[in-house]
């Protein structure tokens, strides 16, 4: 016997037909959200974003698939910071990934109960980012690398290239938190041997220009470039003003030396970031900041660039280029 669908049985079904696409729709999980907090601009950071995107698929998440992530970037104006913090608090992100220690600053400020991911080169206790390494406490952990601590290596390194020289400055953004800590640090090495320090301030690019020139007036043997976000982001205007007054630099972030600087020392940011990104993706998978212990990257990177250095009319010791992780000729 042969079924019929009158007229108003078919219309509610085809109705309902219409209907359940869209209510499978809303029953689907929404998609996580990172909010990625930084002082600077995404064209300087491209590197560092990539490895954090890295480190984020370690446990599975890729950007515009199963994750999305909000961009907030402050222009290397660091004021700007506490509002773009807490746009992503209302914004409801999932996690807040603070992409250096001025972000990370602001984004602890901003909200007690949204998970924190920092990378920064300062000691996030000092900073009152956490309780301790171990057992951090609250919505905050993350990454840290050393930064400000190195700056009694930096000049060691800058003896050793020149144990002649006797004048040094040290090119400092006082903005930057650790900056008082790195002067200090920087300033007891120096009395062990024998060197004179001259410091120098630039919080904006024309600061620079203007440090540059004080130090053609007052000629000094070599320059030591302290960590900051705004110097990393102007490294090539740093590089093309030692080129030029023939400054032998030394700076805290490999990207310099490979873009034309003399050599550099620091810790490696770019496995710092991947690690962050690692941290970011196991909290979208629900562990708590406060069972993630902060991470100490350990990584650390001394590039020699020879090009310069023959530009320059310097020859490194052999015990210098034996120790590099790269010499780029």
């Amino acid at each position: 016997m042969t079924a019929f669908i009158g007229r108003r049985e078919f219309i509610t079904l085809l109705g309902s037909a219409a209907v359940w696409p869209l209510v499978a729709s809303a029953q689907q999980p929404a998609m996580p959200v990172v909010g990625l907090l930084g002082s600077s601009a995404p064209v300087d950071r491209a590197r560092y974003l990539t490895a954090f995107r890295q480190g984020l698929r370690d446990p599975g998440y890729v950007e515009g698939q199963n994750v999305a992530i909000e961009y907030r970037w402050a222009q290397d104006q660091y004021d700007r910071l506490p509002d773009l913090a807490a746009d992503l608090v209302r914004r409801q992100v999932t996690v807040i990934a603070a992409h250096d220690t001025p972000s990370s600053i602001a984004a602890k400020a901003a909200t007690t109960t949204i998970p924190i991911v920092f990378a920064s080169g300062a000691d996030p206790v000092k900073l009152g980012l956490v309780a301790s390494l171990n057992r951090p406490g609250g919505n905050v952990t993350g990454v840290t690398f050393v930064a400000a601590q190195l700056g009694a290596k930096q000049l060691g390194l800058l003896h050793e290239l020149q144990p002649g020289a006797v004048r040094v400055g040290v090119l400092v953004d006082p903005n930057f938190a650790p900056t008082q800590s790195f002067v200090s640090d920087v300033q007891a090495a120096a009395s062990s041997i024998r060197k004179q320090i001259e410091v120098l301030e630039a919080r904006i690019g024309r600061d620079i220009d203007i440090a540059f020139a004080s130090l053609a007036q007052k000629p000094i043997d070599a320059l030591l470039v302290a960590p900051s976000p705004f110097l990393n982001n102007r490294r090539i205007q740093l590089i093309t003003l030692a080129t030029y007054h023939r400054v032998p630099a030394i700076y805290p972030w490999r990207e310099a030396a490979e873009v034309g600087g003399l050599m550099s020392y620091g810790a490696s940011i770019t496995d710092a970031q991947r690690q962050a990104g690692i941290y970011a993706g196991r909290i979208l998978k629900g562990e708590k900041p406060a069972d993630l212990p902060v991470i100490q990257s350990s990584k650390f990177e001394f590039v020699i660039n020879l090009n310069t250095a023959k530009a320059f009319g310097l020859s490194f010791p052999p015990g210098l280029l034996a120790i590099a992780d790269e010499v780029i000729e």
